[in-house]
């Protein structure tokens, strides 16, 4: 009778174990990004540090991102053309294109490029930084290690990922331009036409407010799988893939926390 209750009791136990587990990482992550928050807004800022992070997450990411929304604007035409010729709505391609591009795609796709991109490199970094002891000698310098390596790169990740989105919008928009006049049959003006008139301020407005978002995110998953690193070499690898994964997933979720506050009416 006992050896028959003792494996529920340890499933519960272990279910039990799991959640605190949980409460303890989102209670730890949520005071780091706390920290790094307040780290921008009092000084000294790095300004250094912050500006080779916006030319490390925007313009060195800035070709895989405009491949990717180039092609991605491209691909849309097509299958749009696909599903809509068949009832001869296919005039519609034009709008569907760029409210798919400005809304998800662009700051999707910007995202998940430069997550897997910068989130690794960032981790990859810091976690280095902590297993050889360089973040122990920082404090013994008397600087703050969230100050130093945290604030910088969450700003610049907050303000880059944006302007990357920018341009992704564009090239978005081009891509599906350029197959729709060379492949699907369109007229250059009658298309031009059709995309001003179907995208608004707003929905440019909330790609943007997106890619903030999730440039914060990728910033903060770098960060904190990177300062939370021990282990030597292996664990700065498994920091590396945990930033990565954590990023994507915290990426798609507010994704669709933000679609809906936004569409909810």
């Amino acid at each position: 009778m006992i050896r028959q209750l003792s494996k529920p009791l340890l499933w519960i136990a272990l279910l039990g174990r799991m959640v605190l587990n949980g409460i303890q990482e989102a209670g730890a992550l949520a005071l780091f990004a706390l920290q790094g928050v307040l780290a921008i807004f009092s000084p000294p800022f790095y300004w250094r540090i912050f500006v080779g992070s916006m030319i490390n997450i925007g313009y060195l990411s800035l070709p895989v991102v405009a491949l990717t929304a180039l092609f991605s604007g491209g691909v849309i035409a097509l299958q749009s053309y696909t599903g809509m010729a068949q009832y001869h709505v296919d005039s519609a391609i034009a709008s569907i294109v760029v409210l798919a591009v400005t809304r998800e795609l662009g700051p999707v796709l910007a995202g998940l490029m430069v997550a897997g991109r910068v989130g690794a490199a960032m981790a990859a970094e810091i976690g280095t930084m902590q297993v050889t002891n360089q973040i122990d000698a920082l404090r013994t310098l008397s600087t703050n290690p969230i100050k130093y390596l945290v604030a910088p790169r969450l700003l610049a990740a907050t303000i880059a990922l944006p302007f990357l989105v920018i341009i992704a919008d564009i090239l978005g928009v081009l891509g599906g331009f350029t197959v729709s006049i060379m492949k699907l049959g369109f007229t250059p003006q009658g298309y031009i036409m059709a995309t001003f008139n179907a995208v608004k301020p707003m929905d440019i407005t909330i790609g943007l407010v997106k890619a903030g978002v999730f440039g914060f995110l990728i910033a903060l998953m770098g960060c904190y799988h990177g300062y939370r690193s021990k282990g030597g070499a292996q664990g700065v690898g498994a920091s590396t893939t945990a930033a990565v994964v954590a990023a994507s997933i915290l990426l798609l979720v507010f994704d669709y926390l933000l679609t809906d506050i936004f569409f909810s009416k």
